[in-house]
């Protein structure tokens, strides 16, 4: 039987490889990349974000939260518990007041895009 260990990195070498998939070439497992370095996160690679992985069936949403809030305060980055369970897809949880930042950025980003596009034509 696996221990807990063992199970938790085999849950942050999964989600790397997902992250590749997902055009995220970079994501590595913490321990892996930057050995006992101080940062706290799972996995490294996704920029600004603090990923704290959980590859378990049942997960205490808030405190994951809370551990992913408390472990990001040294680096900044915004944090965000990355979650599968068997037979099911990987999900993203994080505070609201977080997801409407980065949503804003990104309405932000999306409008200057169109914005510069527009222009060029």
């Amino acid at each position: 039987m696996m221990n807990s260990r063992e199970k938790g990195a085999k849950g942050e070498r999964e989600f790397s490889k997902y992250c590749h998939g997902q055009g995220f070439p970079n994501v590595r497992r913490t321990v892996q990349y930057c050995g006992k370095s101080g940062e706290a996160a799972d996995v490294v690679g996704l920029p600004g974000i603090h990923a704290e992985v959980k590859r378990v069936e049942r997960l205490n949403l808030y405190e994951a939260i809370e551990q992913a809030k408390r472990d990001s305060k040294e680096s900044g980055r915004v944090p965000a518990v990355f979650h599968r369970k068997n037979n099911h897809d990987w999900v993203v949880v994080m505070t609201a007041e977080d997801w409407f930042n980065l949503y804003r950025e990104s309405e932000l980003l999306n409008a200057n895009y169109r914005s510069d596009k527009d222009d060029t034509e």
